[in-house]
């Protein structure tokens, strides 16, 4: 019993160490913040990321610039002054994020066959001189298949999504056709749950409403992403156990 004992704790001090390395890092950060906050992330350069890599589009030619002598106008401002729009890197612009996705489809495909096939020869050269079992067991027929086949197929989706919220985006980068790389984080602590959200993507200058803000739908490459983390996030997930087995098992 003793000795029994001894290999029980073995195995459950293996399988933790295992559980422990197979979450990584992740998991140490999630032990050592029990019972406290989720903590905001700071404020980085987005540049400065390890990640990071700058926006490569497809670019016009160049052409020249043209200036209108005596003219106290300037082209493409919409103020008499100066233009109060996001125009070059570190300016920053407020996207308002409206989405509502809707998508209804149905999809039905049934398929049958049957087949059947008898081949044989109705006498054999000598079958005459055989009697008894042996005349029986050699028959008649040589081949007789049947084979049934059918499917019926059956999908459908009904998705519903609405997202309408505001954030602010800071220029990071500015391509050759004057387009704006723009990205905008923001985190929202309710007790312990963080609410996240991160817009990114690419934006035309004439796009920009002359209050500086743009629609989320007018956004190149628009990256949108709205979650959460926190001890509410947590129980919503399956355990990581759960999950490696969903992905290994075949079945």
């Amino acid at each position: 019993m003793f000795r029994s004992s001894i290999k029980r704790l073995v195995l459950t001090g293996s399988l933790l160490v295992v559980v422990s390395v197979a979450s990584g890092c992740s998991s140490i950060d999630r032990l050592s913040q029990i019972g406290e906050q989720p903590r905001l992330t700071s404020i980085d350069n987005p540049t400065a990321a390890p990640g990071y890599k700058p926006v490569q589009m497809p670019m016009p030619k160049p052409e020249t610039a043209s200036y209108n002598a005596n003219s106290l106008w300037r082209n493409g401002s919409r103020a008499f002054f100066k233009d109060q729009r996001a125009h070059q890197v570190g300016d920053i612009l407020t996207v308002l994020v409206n989405i509502t996705d809707k998508a209804n489809i149905a999809n039905e495909t049934q398929r049958s066959r049957a087949a059947k096939e008898d081949a044989g020869v109705s006498d054999f050269i000598g079958k005459q001189l055989l009697s008894g079992n042996a005349s029986k067991a050699l028959g008649s027929r040589l081949l007789t298949a049947d084979s049934n086949s059918s499917n019926d197929g059956k999908g459908s989706v009904n998705r519903q999504e609405a997202l309408q919220t505001n954030v602010a985006a800071v220029v990071t980068q500015l391509l050759p056709n004057g387009n704006l790389v723009v990205e905008g984080k923001q985190e929202i602590r309710v007790n312990f749950e963080i609410r996240e959200l991160v817009v990114a993507g690419i934006v035309r200058p004439e796009d920009i409403q002359s209050d500086n803000t743009i629609d989320s739908a007018k956004i190149a490459q628009a990256r949108i992403a709205y979650g959460g983390r926190g001890q509410i996030t947590d129980v919503q997930q399956p355990r990581y156990g759960q999950q490696v087995m969903d992905i290994l098992l075949p079945f």
